[in-house]
């Protein structure tokens, strides 16, 4: 069974969104632990999967991958198998970034990233259009980017982030 998370455990993760590389001896530094006592707690986290995995944060664009876009996709029909097979071919495409079930009118939202338009175009009609489990795909090219993803809030007790000053209603 889980450990209820402590304040440290938060200030923990927390530190290690901010940057997976650091060692038990910088995560100590940082939050007022030996090091022996961070790679216990990290050790912990990481077996009850708070800490999933570490992975390096690349640059799309430096890789080539100029375009970011958005893709709403409506299914043929609303059945488990059609899901299934959506699901299925979505998996297997490496630029699907990341993909969701909605609710609403439509029933899926995919960030994809491509080369170009024509890598785009390609994409869109001869990959998803053609599937059978798609009835409709609606596309819009990201012009710019206001955020990303750059981890998960975690709510530190007395406030937001350990500051009180900042919202703490969650």
């Amino acid at each position: 069974m889980d450990e209820p998370l402590d304040k440290l455990d938060l200030r923990l993760l927390q530190e290690l969104q901010k940057d997976g590389r650091l060692t038990n001896n910088e995560l100590g530094e940082r939050i007022a632990l030996s090091p022996s006592q961070c790679s216990r707690r990290r050790t912990r986290l990481e077996a009850e999967g708070y800490i999933r995995s570490y992975r390096a944060h690349l640059d799309r664009q430096k890789l080539g991958l100029d375009m970011l876009v958005v893709i709403s996709v409506t299914l043929a029909t609303h059945n488990r198998d059609n899901a299934r097979r959506f699901s299925q071919l979505i998996n297997g495409l490496p630029e699907v970034l990341e993909a969701y079930a909605l609710t609403g009118e439509m029933d899926y939202h995919l960030t994809v990233a491509t080369r170009g338009l024509a890598d785009l175009s390609k994409f869109v009609n001869d990959v998803l259009l053609p599937h059978e489990s798609v009835q409709h795909v609606k596309t819009s090219i990201v012009l710019d980017t206001l955020k990303t993803f750059e981890g998960f809030p975690i709510h530190m007790p007395g406030g937001w982030h350990g500051d009180s000053t900042r919202y703490s209603g969650l």
